[in-house]
């Protein structure tokens, strides 16, 4: 890197910090902090316990935007001081170290950028991710079971707690179903852009004669849903099955129909839960799940309707990323058009810069 160079991308995050703050908006976030201060101070907020925890919540994430901002503003403010002056004094040792720190600034602004584009109603919720294998058989079902890990791995990299919620085993390998809720900060707003089919290209393991394969697994992601978003679902609208549940917990498990499947007539939307001993608890699990799908299609039918999109044509059939593993290694995402050669890391969790790539390409299409 030359100084016109480290110049032109100091003009660069300066303008994009000036698009961050026009979002941001870090006074008016200062001026809701201070009163929710002034609400906790008050005789009787604490008495209203649940819309003490509310306010809590917003306080605290209005905190971290705040702070988040600060620190890449300050970044960003003190290497340009720091850049003059070394021009200014000729002071060559300090000019090197601000080109050997300006990837780590301009990630700095990258970070910033990601956190204004999870700024939507639901983004900083937990998210629940299903994965189901499309036709294919054992192949599919494989490579259902890589993603389910790849997406607990990318969770365990984030310190994310992660619960199973219904998980089926395929007949030779892999999985036929799966559903997971993971909790954390911005989890759905992470996640929501894994929706979609995945395709895998590769030599099965699964074929005796070595041919390459080509597999499918839809992902559908959906935010977990809190009382105050408000989802009406009425009992005519709806077929509640029991069933055996399948997998690990126990003998119990497997003789008393403790599982639950819940059918949305309407959408054909269909949710189920196995992850307790307790049919009630698996019920009002699925329920919740149910309700975070609904919320979820509800919001792709509006998007589509200002896309100008007949309802017809929305679902999940449609492909947001091809993983080849052979005759070469790459994954490439058709919405950011990007692609990545690292693939074992990717498949280990590692998805990180994907996920924000689809992010940044989706908010530049807009």
């Amino acid at each position: 890197m030359d100084n016109y160079e480290y110049t032109e991308l100091l003009k660069t995050l300066q303008l994009k910090m000036k698009n961050i703050a026009g979002v941001v908006e870090p006074k008016k976030i200062e001026s809701r902090l201070q009163e929710i201060k002034e609400l906790e101070n008050g005789q009787d907020f604490w008495n209203d316990a649940a819309n003490a925890a509310i306010v809590q919540k917003e306080k605290t994430q209005l905190e971290r935007k705040l702070q988040k901002y600060k620190d890449a503003s300050g970044a960003l403010n003190d290497a340009k001081e720091l850049y003059e002056m070394g021009m200014d004094e000729n002071d060559e040792d300090t000019i090197k170290t601000l080109f050997d720190e300006a990837e780590n600034l301009e990630n700095y602004v990258r970070q910033m950028e990601i956190s204004v584009l999870l700024s939507g109603e639901t983004d900083a919720n937990n998210a629940i991710l299903s994965i189901h294998p499309g036709a294919g058989g054992t192949e599919s079902q494989d490579w259902a079971s890589i993603l389910l890990r790849m997406y607990k791995r990318w969770a365990e990299r984030h310190d994310f707690k992660v619960e199973m919620l219904d998980y089926q085993d395929g007949e030779e390998a892999g999985i036929k179903d799966a559903s997971i809720l993971i909790s954390g900060e911005n989890a759905y707003g992470y996640l929501k852009v894994e929706n979609g089919i995945h395709r895998l290209v590769r030599i099965s393991p699964f074929d005796s004669n070595a041919k390459r394969h080509t597999s499918f697994t839809s992902v559908m992601v959906s935010p977990e849903i809190d009382d105050n978003i408000n989802i009406v679902i009425e009992d005519k609208d709806i077929r509640i099955d029991t069933y055996r549940a399948s997998g690990a917990g126990g003998q119990h498990v497997n003789k008393t129909e403790s599982a639950i499947r819940i059918t949305h007539i309407p959408t054909n939307i269909m949710v189920q839960c196995q992850n307790d001993r307790s049919q009630h608890k698996n019920k009002a699990t699925a329920m919740k799940m149910l309700k975070s799908r609904l919320y979820e299609y509800e919001l792709g039918l509006q998007k589509a309707k200002e896309a100008g999109i007949e309802k017809s044509e929305i679902g999940w059939g449609h492909q947001i990323r091809s993983y080849v593993l052979q005759p070469y290694q790459q994954v490439k995402d058709t919405r950011s058009n990007e692609a990545f050669t690292n693939v074992p890391a990717i498949l280990d969790g590692d998805i990180d810069a994907m996920i924000e790539g689809v992010l940044i390409a989706q908010n530049r299409s807009k």
